[in-house]
């Protein structure tokens, strides 16, 4: 029995971190403290006035746990990875999950390539951004692909040069084709730095160059062309009046503002690059109501520099922290370079911030009706679904789904919805290795083991955000008892506990009712929670299907035959021409087998093995 009295008396005066739970131990409250001893206590007397929020949450504290560091800042990074892990019920949480994309160019390649990268990585490419358009990133590097004929192939060159014929793009002239050796190193270098000189803002050289080729192709009575250098013209203008200056120094910043009400909280953020404002989003806060604006300033940039791969050299806020000097600390630590935070008190730099302000608030007026009804199809769908299961905390679902074509080119998808929400960055695709022929039991055993191994592996390697480090919630299985059972018994053998759900098929194949807990749950098709389970599933189904599709289209999908033992080419090309599908040779006797001209007795024998 946990007793929280004589516990407060064991707390040391040290730093750390403290954990609050509630009676079916969830976690429901992180926090961080520079004396654990004063910190905790406080929660516990009734003379302080501590807010409606946190006098609801005590009411729930059946116990607490804590954890010492050697420093406020080591308790500060704790914080924030214990808050990611657990998303507690009381803490101050973003309601957005966003990634931004970066264009990158390789320049450590010998012939440099740009695209688009979701993420910034320490392989010596260079990055611009993040930007808060992934339409607007694709629209830049295809225009920068027509102008400067840049390779958007995954050739390695110059060891492929000559290897291969050059593909359409150089037919078209929007390649130089350096996979030929048409075009020297040293010129195809001098367009890239053309490229980053355009990346960085310079638009005026090639806004120049364009009107005269424009103007060149005119006077040739080339109109044809000269409509394409105006078109390319227009594009480039249009990017350059998006990038409005706002710093002559050129440096890289965030502006911050907060705007807030009775329930509800607003940050904006200004993303400014290389002195351009680059673009602009915004960010929902629940769990808002008590929190004074430092607080939740505080509280969104723990949350959204931890995951962001970007950390610019400075933050421009309109509110002092609290916590100022400590998280210039730790977001110095993380960029390995100093970042400041500051408050402009009047100028440029202080008419940024206060239109940031301006339009937090805009956003919080405007939009708060639609976020109620978003939240309805979202997190409220998830709340029904919680009370349906019996579950807490539901935040993270993932959803499996096998496709084949006649048992051949198996693969698997596995889609994350989390807070009812898409989340397509952790999207994942398997091909199948270890099945042969039609077996969606074997070929989902496959997907789940390898991906709850990987996420063992790497938090056993100490990653802290990998591709699978993160657990689901509940699982969700695309069929009935026997794919509920083939995910519980993976998850047995890797000591995993995790929920485990059906979506049980009435006879038009449509989803019914729910399997978990050995019975079947019925559900109301008219609920939010029934129309999430059926995005969900159709969400899976249509990831799976467009990954075989798209291996088909590659030409990656070869038939079942080739998998037999004794059938090559001869015997495969005959065995298709005499029984005209798959499903003729699978019903086929052996002696029809062993009457073909190319068959002998033993390969007839590996045919009918393989599909008997």
């Amino acid at each position: 029995m946990f007793h929280i009295e004589e516990e407060l008396k064991k707390l040391p005066s040290k730093p750390g971190v403290y954990l609050m739970h509630d009676e079916k131990d969830n976690i429901i409250y992180v926090g961080k403290a520079i004396s654990l001893k004063n910190r905790v206590r406080q929660y516990f007397q009734s003379s302080r006035n501590k807010g409606a929020k946190i006098e609801q949450m005590v009411t729930h504290i059946r116990r607490f746990e804590y954890i010492v560091t050697d420093s406020e800042l080591e308790a500060l990074v704790l914080e924030c990875n214990l808050i990611k892990e657990h998303r507690p019920k009381y803490n101050t949480m973003l309601m957005d999950d966003k990634g931004y994309p970066f264009i990158k160019v390789t320049v450590n390649e010998a012939y440099p390539r740009v695209m688009l990268a979701r993420t910034m990585q320490k392989d010596k490419a260079k990055y611009f951004g993040p930007y808060t358009s992934a339409g607007a990133v694709k629209d830049t590097i295809e225009l920068i692909r027509k102008i400067y004929n840049i390779r958007n192939c995954n050739r390695n060159l110059p060891r492929d040069i000559g290897k291969e014929r050059p593909c359409l793009n150089y037919h078209i002239k929007q390649c130089k084709a350096p996979c030929q050796g048409y075009i020297s190193e040293q010129e195809y270098r001098k367009s890239i730095d053309k490229v980053i000189r355009f990346l960085n803002g310079h638009y005026d050289e090639v806004l120049k160059e364009l009107e005269e080729k424009m103007q060149e192709a005119s006077a040739h009575m080339e109109f044809e062309r000269a409509i394409e250098y105006r078109e390319l013209l227009g594009s480039v203008k249009r990017i350059a009046e998006k990038q409005k200056i706002t710093d002559s120094r050129g440096e890289d910043r965030d502006i911050l503002a907060v705007a807030k009400d009775a329930e509800d909280a607003v940050v904006q953020v200004f993303f400014i690059r290389g002195g351009r404002l680059i673009g602009r989003d915004h960010f929902f806060l629940r769990n808002a109501s008590d929190s004074t604006k430092g607080e939740l300033l505080s509280s969104f940039i723990k949350q959204f520099y931890a995951g962001s791969p970007f950390i610019p050299g400075e933050i421009m806020l309109h509110e002092e922290l609290e916590e100022q000097e400590l998280l210039e600390e730790w977001l110095s630590k993380r960029r390995e370079h100093r970042v400041h935070i500051r408050v402009p008190k009047k100028g440029e730099k202080e008419k940024l911030v206060e239109l940031a302000r301006k339009n937090a608030t805009l956003v919080l007026n405007t939009d708060k009706e639609r976020l109620k009804r978003e939240e309805g199809r979202t997190i409220g769908a998830v709340k029904e679904l919680e009370s349906l299961l019996g579950l807490n905390n539901l935040v993270r679902m993932e959803a499996y789904d096998i496709s084949n074509t006649s048992g051949f080119a198996s693969v698997g998808s596995m889609v994350v919805y989390e807070k009812g929400k898409p989340k397509r960055n952790d999207y994942r695709k398997f091909k199948i290795k270890s099945v042969s022929g039609p077996d969606d039991y074997a070929s989902m055993e496959e997907v789940l083991t390898r991906r709850f191994s990987h996420g063992i592996e790497e938090l056993q390697d100490g990653k802290e955000v990998g591709s699978f480090t993160v657990f689901p919630d509940l699982i969700l299985m695309d069929g009935g008892k026997g794919q509920v059972n083939i995910a519980l018994s993976v998850l047995k053998k890797l000591n995993l506990q995790i929920p485990v759900c059906g979506m049980v098929k009435d006879d038009n194949h449509r989803t019914r009712g729910l399997y978990y807990n050995n019975e079947e749950i019925p559900i109301d098709r008219t609920s939010e929670g029934f129309k999430l389970i059926t995005r969900i599933q159709d969400e899976a189904h249509r990831f799976a299907i467009e990954f075989h599709r798209k291996l088909r289209s590659q030409g990656q999908v070869h038939s079942v035959l080739d998998d037999i033992p004794g059938v090559g080419p001869t015997r495969r090309k005959a065995l298709m021409k005499h029984f005209v599908n798959i499903d003729e040779i699978k019903n086929a006797t052996l002696d029809e087998l062993k009457e073909l001209p190319s068959m002998n007795e033993k390969s007839a024998i590996e045919v009918y093995k393989y599909f008997h």
